[in-house]
């Protein structure tokens, strides 16, 4: 017994043996704390990838292409158009994430995203994917054209029916996801009513199944041996069939976009340089660079690839810089 004891002991009388009884037990667990007030909304902007939201970037594409990118209606349809874009793909996370948050549970990685850990009920999840999924192509019709607000609700729709079951057959899957991509390409032209050049689509769409077919390819690579896949299809796609489709992709993108660069339309070339021609050169080697990590089987977030990576980031603003000095003839 302690001083500290004795002392107390001598001011307030001998324990009971009740007392000492209970002073002996450890101490209760505390009850779970309650989420904090923003941990839903934290979960709901996690489910929404905003680390995806650089995809939608591709709605300024053709009007950069056409150089109709700087006046203040075109930014302004155009931040529109990004917003409903990006409000249409959370609707798909969400939607997308609450049907597989079973499957995601079995995942080494996916298991921690907010819904698959409890963090967002499915309910919700449910419930605000639909909200998005309606208001987008509502608001679309009434402050853009009613062609874009029909592309929201084919994009929607599409990839709706992907989450349901175009993502179990196999080629459609890498069609699906990549006519996404041209999807957001095409919403910039349609917005301002400018014409799409062929090239421009064929071009977008086979880059787009490049980085969608090196992706799943990684994927292939990095889950081979192990369990918890949550796409089925990646155990009946061969590694070898999916680097064929990148490889395949590639060069056709790669050819789409010398044969682009080389038209030269209706005015002949005024500037200081052969810009647009010049810019093949940084084209191409953007391509053998992401090629890097395709073949390593490390492009599985192509975001992260496109935003980690100096080399293929200065490579990215060289092109920029290129073809916005063709756009602007100089």
């Amino acid at each position: 017994m302690t001083n500290g004891t004795r002392h107390e002991e001598a001011a307030n009388g001998p324990r009971s043996p009740e007392t000492a009884l209970l002073e002996q037990r450890p101490p209760r667990p505390r009850p779970p704390e309650q989420p904090r007030e923003g941990t839903l909304l934290g979960g709901l902007v996690r489910t929404a990838r905003p680390k995806q939201w650089v995809k939608n970037i591709l709605v300024v594409a053709a009007p950069a292409a056409a150089g109709q990118l700087f006046s203040r209606h075109a930014l302004g349809q155009l931040a529109l158009v990004f917003a409903l874009f990006t409000a249409c793909a959370a609707a798909v996370y969400l939607i997308n994430d609450a049907r597989d948050a079973d499957a995601d549970r079995a995942h080494p990685t996916k298991r921690h995203r907010p819904v698959a850990a409890g963090q967002v009920p499915v309910p919700v999840a449910y419930a605000a994917g639909g909200s998005l999924a309606v208001l987008a192509p509502a608001t679309a019709a009434w402050l853009t054209s009613p062609s874009v607000a029909a592309l929201l609700t084919a994009y929607l729709g599409m990839q709706l029916a992907y989450c349901v079951s175009l993502k179990h057959i196999l080629v459609v899957d890498l069609a699906v996801v990549t006519t996404g991509f041209l999807m957001r390409a095409m919403a910039g032209g349609l917005a301002l009513g400018i014409p799409l050049s062929r090239w421009f689509l064929i071009t977008t769409g086979f880059g787009a199944l490049f980085m969608v077919s090196a992706k799943r390819y990684s994927e292939a690579v990095q889950m081979a041996g192990k369990g918890g896949a949550t796409r089925a299809l990646l155990t009946e796609y061969t590694t070898g069939y999916l680097r064929f489709v990148w490889q395949l992709a590639a060069g056709v993108a790669v050819l789409a976009y010398c044969l682009w660069a080389l038209e030269e339309g209706g005015d002949p070339h005024t500037g200081l340089l052969p810009w647009r021609q010049l810019s093949m050169v940084a084209f191409i080697l953007a391509i053998l660079r992401y090629a890097v990590f395709a073949d390593r089987g490390t492009a599985g977030e192509p975001e992260e690839v496109v935003l980690r990576d100096r080399a293929l980031a200065l490579i990215g603003l060289v092109w920029l810089a290129m073809y916005g000095l063709a756009v602007a003839d100089w």
